[in-house]
């Protein structure tokens, strides 16, 4: 009997990637087993049902740094997705790691963002009593919400990517902890966020007029570069070298590199993140956020017309389906729910 495509491509990835790499044909499984694909590899299949979900396609509609902006050039979380992705992919083929696994995770990674950015999540960090982050709401994306509450039903390794790839202002290259728990692809994710953000971000700062170029840290231009692609070429060259030379058993980039990215991120919150005339929005954001979320949580009529099903007779669970709710809505969802919810309405009866 003649192998399937799926089969020549678990020998292909066994004759080419490192010893260290994940191979699809190993996975811990799902959390419902399902017959294998005859075209797909599991990792495949993983990533093909993220780029077809729903929550993937609303991601380009919230907000990456700067709130709903007019200019057809800033990016969304959807574009920033796309940049980890790419990032993702090439480092992971230079270091001959499954590039289906990286790419699955990359473009799952931020699924659970709400919108507004941090500020949607600082605000239902603040209101749920077990507190909100959107790697968990990710996770939760993928394992309860998608496909009317059935899940996508993905593989523990993507699960698990998605899952840790947030790391704050905190440590972007792994932990000892991380290589038990963690495949090298989903570590060559999390750096290729930081990667991808710290460099986007600033480029969006500069055509947004809050940071100009000659700001930038000068210890940042003199080691990765002055632009958005030398900074993106000098940290993946360096996470490539840096990781082959350790055999490429672990992911790794020289003190050098690793400092001017931390520099940059500094530079980014005291500059961009932080910076009054873009936090000004985001308060007025918050507060749609705060509005919303008590409207639908004390307003049985409200929760009937939007989120539909009957409202759960306890609060733990009503609190938990109106932060699905309000976390799954993209920008101008949220706005034009408020409109509607809050404002008056011309009067249209002639």
């Amino acid at each position: 009997m003649s192998p399937t495509t799926r089969e020549m491509l678990q020998q292909r990835e066994d004759s080419w990637l490192h010893p260290a790499a994940a191979r699809s044909a190993q996975t811990k499984g799902r959390l419902r087993p399902e017959p294998p694909c005859p075209l797909r590899t599991e990792f495949q299949r993983d990533r093909d049902r993220i780029l077809y979900s729903k929550a993937f396609r609303r991601l380009k509609h919230k907000t990456q740094v700067f709130l709903a902006p007019t200019g057809d050039h800033y990016r969304t979380r959807l574009t920033h997705t796309l940049e980890v992705a790419q990032i993702a992919r090439t480092i992971a083929r230079a270091l001959r790691l499954n590039e289906d696994l990286t790419e699955a995770i990359a473009l799952g990674h931020d699924l659970g963002h709400t919108p507004f950015g941090h500020a949607g999540e600082k605000v239902l960090n603040e209101l749920l009593p077990s507190g909100f982050r959107h790697h968990e709401q990710s996770l939760r994306v993928v394992d309860h919400l998608e496909k009317d509450g059935q899940g996508l039903n993905l593989t523990h390794e993507v699960r698990m990517g998605i899952f840790h790839h947030a790391k704050g202002r905190g440590a972007f290259l792994p932990s000892e902890a991380d290589y038990h728990r963690l495949t090298l692809e989903a570590m060559v994710v999390r750096a290729a966020d930081v990667m991808a953000y710290i460099a986007h971000d600033t480029d969006d700062a500069i055509r947004a007029g809050i940071i100009s170029p000659s700001q930038l840290p000068k210890d940042v231009t003199a080691t990765l570069g002055k632009t958005l692609g030398e900074q993106i070429d000098t940290m993946v060259k360096d996470i490539v070298s840096s990781s082959l030379a350790t055999g490429g058993y672990k992911i790794s980039m020289s003190p050098q590199v690793e400092q001017a990215m931390w520099s940059l991120r500094d530079f980014l919150y005291e500059h961009v993140y932080d910076n009054m005339e873009v936090h000004a929005d985001f308060l007025k954001a918050s507060k749609v956020i705060r509005e919303l979320m008590e409207a639908l949580m004390n307003d049985n009529q409200l929760w009937t017309t939007y989120i539909g099903s009957p409202p759960p007779p306890d609060q733990n669970s009503r609190l938990r389906t109106v932060a699905d709710y309000i976390a799954g809505m993209t920008d101008r969802f949220a706005l034009n729910l408020y409109h509607e919810i809050f404002l008056p309405r011309p009067w249209a009866r002639l």
